[in-house]
């Protein structure tokens, strides 16, 4: 204590709680070396250790709760080969390449064939090391959702069976830590990773990486690891356009605050390609805009279907290709992955939706602003499934959604939910507590800033391979998926690979760049560079790009790079981690710009616009555009779209599958 006063006045004269050792180095050697500590490090890290590897993994938060899916899952997705499944990975792949809200033609196929062939067993896997699945006490024995036999819960779509719900996602981080214990796996808790290590301190086309450097966010001490494979499961590059969480909190958005980039500024920096850093949208940037997730009423994503009345209490429809849905039990058919009618394929399908003409239909006075989420019309099963089940394991949602509202008397037995109050032409946002769309507000799509990997998980650089989000995957299904098939693939190579003595120049000169804002005693704050590289983006690559405007965003960040970067100072561990989570994010906003610039064409996809280069789609830009550093400078390529069906590789999944998992 402090006296009356708060410790933010005092702020000078609190004593940092950690002893600080500034240039202490710690060195370890091992098979496999793991940046991220998330489901994909996690996965990858357990696999590896089984197999008899020396493994370390290394994260900026505790393991035991870090990565976007620490605080828990409610479902599963992508569980092909499970038992109830009519959905084949082909054809799951097929949809993924047609639905533009997952990447659509500018998705990693190859990585969700994986994900399809192994998202089941991944699944039993964490059944293994003890997370609650199934409902094995009986809670919603009868549910149309339920499987008898199996006691497995499924969401969205009942007869197709490739979701599964988790009776105990929230558990998931905690377990998986445990065992990772339990296999003797070294952790490294608040270790910010920094840096790449090379054969002969050589970077760009053709290194290969034989280790990396981080630092301890706590005390300061630096850590270099020899390793035979490096594997790189870190998360997309958040907030490039958002300066701060603080304006509603870490909780405005789904992934973990911690993912700022840096898997991305290591990759680029020691050479690999990277593809779809182009791609971002408004639909996940309008942080402090938000309310919290699945935290008001809503009737997709986890609430599907709910539901939804307006002020009158009158019903909403729901409606699938243009027809209203009456049935109840219609709403799960053929919904999850749904395959809409063509030539090929006459099944009806998808998830349903509200109207679209309900713009139009509140303007005439038809229904009524504003609408409530009725949970009291949905069946004693489905209402828990909803609200206990998935909200209260998805996400963040156990304590300020699940627990607090239960804590202060909703019952959503008796309470319905509201809604956001948004003009008719925005009332079909989905989903709803995204909020209000500001469009310079971006954030890096999610399904996308990705690295180019080949079928092994591989990066473009030997040594080095990629898991989780560095795949743009889907959520922790495809996370957990690819994290055990990389592992798989790394321990394979350094089984094979010679010993390479680590450059000591490299070393030094790495921990050179991550100590100088520790010598600095006032300058230039992290917040302040922060809002500063923020608004760049905004100003210079927002909703609208060209030429010229992309081009003086590149200015800026050289006037900043030049001026204000020289100037940023860190009074302890903790901000320097800041002060280089912000330098992470320059390097990902400038792989932005690039990539942006090299695309020269619009595309509706990810909401990709150039006022200069106006035509949506053309096909000619149908490929990914890839960026990297070398020798300083960024370098930016083009690949195929199907690259990964090409020579060297089969142009059948099947094929290609069966040759590269390292089974």
């Amino acid at each position: 204590m402090l006296g009356n006063t708060t410790d933010l006045q005092n702020i000078g004269r609190i004593e940092w709680p950690y002893p600080v050792n500034y240039g202490k180095e710690n060195y370890s050697e091992v098979d496999l070396l793991i940046f991220g500590g998330g489901l994909s490090g996690c996965a990858a890290a357990i696999n590896a250790a089984k197999r008899g590897a020396k493994v370390a993994i290394v994260d900026k938060g505790p393991l035991v709760r870090s990565g976007s899916g620490g605080t828990g899952i409610d479902h599963w997705h992508d569980a092909c080969t499970g038992p109830g499944s009519t959905v084949t990975p082909e054809k799951m792949v097929e949809w993924y390449l047609n639905t533009p809200y997952w990447g659509g033609k500018f998705t990693m196929a190859h990585q969700r064939y994986i994900q399809a062939m192994e998202s089941y067993d991944a699944l039993m896997d964490l059944e293994r090391w003890g997370c609650p699945i199934r409902d094995m006490d009986g809670e919603f024995e009868g549910a149309d959702f339920r499987d008898p036999k199996t006691r497995l819960m499924y969401a969205y779509d009942y007869n197709q069976r490739t979701c599964i719900r988790l009776k105990g996602g929230a558990l998931m981080k905690p377990l998986m830590k445990a065992e990772a214990e339990r296999l003797g796996v070294e952790i490294y808790d608040y270790v910010m990773s920094t840096s790449l290590l090379t054969k002969d301190g050589k970077t760009g086309p053709g290194a290969t990486v034989i280790g990396g450097t981080g630092f301890s966010v706590r005390t300061g001490e630096f850590y270099v690891w020899k390793a035979k494979a490096v594997l790189v499961c870190t998360g997309i590059p958040q907030g490039l356009w958002r300066f701060s969480t603080e304006l509603n909190g870490a909780s405005a958005f789904h992934w973990d605050p911690n993912l700022t980039g840096d898997g991305h500024m290591m990759l680029a920096r020691a050479g690999a390609e990277l593809t779809l850093m182009e791609s971002n949208n408004a639909w996940g940037g309008n942080g402090g805009f938000r309310y919290p997730m699945y935290g008001v009423g809503d009737w997709s994503n986890t609430w599907y279907p709910c539901p939804i009345v307006d002020a009158n209490g009158k019903r909403i429809p729901y409606v699938r290709e243009g027809k209203e849905i009456e049935d109840w039990d219609e709403l799960f058919e053929n919904a999850w992955p749904g395959f809409p009618k063509s030539k090929d394929n006459i099944t009806p399908g998808g998830l349903a939706t509200l109207p679209p003409d309900l713009p139009e239909r509140i303007k005439k006075g038809e229904f009524e602003l504003p609408f409530y989420a009725d949970l009291t019309a949905m069946s004693p099963h489905e209402r828990r499934a909803l609200w206990g089940l998935m909200i209260g394991n998805e996400g963040k949602t156990n304590y300020p959604v699940y627990k607090l509202y239960g804590q202060n008397g909703f019952d959503p037995d008796q309470d319905m939910l509201q809604l956001p109050i948004f003009s008719p032409d925005d009332v079909l946002t989905k989903p709803s507590w995204v909020g209000t769309r500001i469009p310079q507000w971006r954030e890096a799509h999610r399904t996308s800033n990705c690295a180019i990997f080949d079928w092994t998980l591989k990066s473009t650089l030997d040594g080095l391979y990629v898991a989780g989000l560095m795949t743009a995957n889907n959520y922790g299904a495809g996370a957990h998926a690819t994290g055990r098939y990389a592992a798989r693939n790394a321990l394979k190579y350094a089984a094979a690979v010679g010993d390479c003595e680590l450059n000591r120049d490299q070393i030094e000169t790495e921990k050179e760049r991550i100590y100088m804002p520790a010598k600095r005693t006032n300058g230039v704050g992290w917040k302040e560079f922060k809002a500063g590289c923020a608004r760049v983006m905004q100003d210079h690559c927002g909703a609208y790009k060209s030429e010229k405007v992309l081009k003086n965003g590149l200015k800026w960040f050289d006037t900043l790079r030049e001026h204000e970067m020289q100037k940023l100072y860190a009074r302890n561990p903790h901000e320097l981690m800041r002060v280089h989570e912000c330098y992470s994010q320059m390097v990902c906003s400038e792989l932005t710009i690039h990539a942006s610039l090299a695309r020269k064409a619009s595309t509706s996809t990810f909401d990709f616009k150039r006022t200069d280069y106006p035509e949506v789609d053309p096909p000619e830009w149908d490929k990914f555009v890839t960026v990297t550093i070398n020798n300083g400078e960024y370098v930016t390529s083009e690949l195929p779209l199907d690259y990964y069906l090409r020579p060297p590789y089969s142009a059948n999944y099947r094929e290609n599958y069966d040759k590269y998992n390292a089974l």
